[in-house]
């Protein structure tokens, strides 16, 4: 019988590798599961993408010619245990031969024993001397990021932490660490389920980079503010925390009902709407307008390594031009004075600076500078426009953070 964590590993695998579809879709599509081995089947199928292209390098001088996709991905699982995971050679050489034979590769199980026991002979040294920064990246992406880019894929190897955002009044969980911009920081691999508080709604998950969109906007007790493309709701739940009277927006429906159970276990009350961010309009102008605009998400890779995976070049201009659109909308539902944030998880120069600049060519808004004062501990992801940049590799001693771009504006 086959390791029920390698077998949906496998799965995941060819999910998002053969079909194209993101790991959570297909961690979603996965048959009743343990959750221990749920966990670790992610846990493994991320490490695997993640270092896709060091575990191919360190297994080619072993392959005298290319094998079929699902061997190859046979192959990558036993690599990744064996040289990223610490699994023992014989369990690792093991599982992944039965794996082969369980799917119908029992022909080339005798290909995956030998190859995988010649690489545990070499490890660790199978993977000195790559460059997995780089072999990691695809090239559009590397070429996108400039000067950057080395010291963002370097982030980009090692899973992230996981953050949250407190509750007013809340006591943290014990273990966490406390950043400087106000979010709380645990160990990769810590389960929010787990921690204390958690049932209570004393917190919620949110990478410290996410939470920093709703802390610029700085809403006033009493505001209306609108929360645009806003499931999964971290950002809507931080507007309603500080006493603003919040209209979420969300497309589509099932996100929205995420939304919706999410606010019902932090008791904390917004008026939820299911429409298109361009076609909807408010019934009256808003004060305040944040839009987290959908976008390639190349800024959370160290938490969804299925992105370099799924994103092309060609997605980039279309996304970029729907930005544009919803920011017109955005425009268009605030009243003058009123504040707008712009906020995208990209990394990438077309979704965030050029945006921005657009928006500010075409559109009744001035900028509105952000500040150091408002930023604690990162003073240096303001850009000389007073726009916001974050990448993995800020903080990289403490565990990184999400790659954000963040523009505020108000309306003529």
């Amino acid at each position: 019988m086959t390791d029920p964590t390698r077998d949906a590993a496998l799965t995941l695998l060819a999910a998002v590798l053969d079909r194209h579809r993101s790991l959570d879709e297909a961690l979603d599509a996965l048959p009743p599961l343990a959750a221990r081995d749920r966990a670790a089947a992610h846990r493994l199928a991320a490490t695997v993408l993640r270092r896709l292209g060091s575990l191919d390098a360190a297994l080619e001088p072993y392959l005298a010619k290319a094998p079929p996709l699902p061997v190859r991905h046979v192959l990558r699982i036993g690599a990744a245990g064996l040289l990223l995971l610490e699994t023992p050679a014989h369990a690792a050489v093991a599982t992944a031969v039965a794996l082969a034979r369980a799917h119908g590769l029992a022909p080339f199980a005798g290909l995956v024993n030998a190859v995988l026991r010649r690489l545990a002979t070499a490890e660790p040294a199978a993977l000195e001397g790559l460059d997995g920064p780089r072999l990691d990246t695809p090239p559009w992406l590397w070429t996108a990021w400039g000067s950057e880019a080395r010291a963002i894929a370097t982030a980009h190897q090692r899973e992230a932490p996981l953050d949250l955002t407190l509750a007013p009044g809340a006591t943290p969980p014990e273990g966490g660490l406390a950043l400087p911009t106000g979010s709380w920081r645990y160990p990769a691999g810590t389960r929010a389920t787990e921690l204390a508080g958690f049932a209570e709604g004393a917190f919620w998950v949110q990478d410290a980079a996410a939470a920093l969109p709703a802390r610029l906007l700085a809403p006033v007790s009493g505001e209306h503010v609108l929360d645009l493309c806003a499931a999964p709701g971290g950002k809507t739940a931080q507007l309603a925390a500080a006493g603003a009277r919040v209209t979420a927006v969300e497309r589509d429906p099932a996100r929205l009902a995420r939304l919706r159970d999410n606010l019902a276990r932090l008791h904390l009350t917004a008026e939820s709407v299911c429409a298109d961010v361009l076609s909807w309009q408010p019934p009256r102008p808003a004060d305040a307008v944040l839009l987290d605009a959908p976008c390639s998400a190349t800024g959370t890779i160290r938490r969804h390594p299925d992105v370099p995976h799924l994103k092309r070049p060609r997605d980039i201009p279309t996304l970029a031009t729907q930005q544009d659109r919803m920011l017109d909308a955005a425009c268009a539902a605030l009243r003058p004075g009123g504040r707008l944030l712009y906020a995208v998880c990209s990394l990438q120069p077309e979704e965030g600076p050029a945006r921005a600049a657009t928006a500010l060519a075409r559109l009744p808004l001035v900028a509105d500078p952000v500040r150091a004062e408002e930023l604690p501990g990162l003073a240096e992801a303001i850009t000389p426009q007073g726009w916001v940049r974050t990448t993995p590799a800020l903080w990289a001693e403490i565990g990184g953070m999400d790659g954000f771009f963040l523009a505020r504006f108000i309306r003529r």
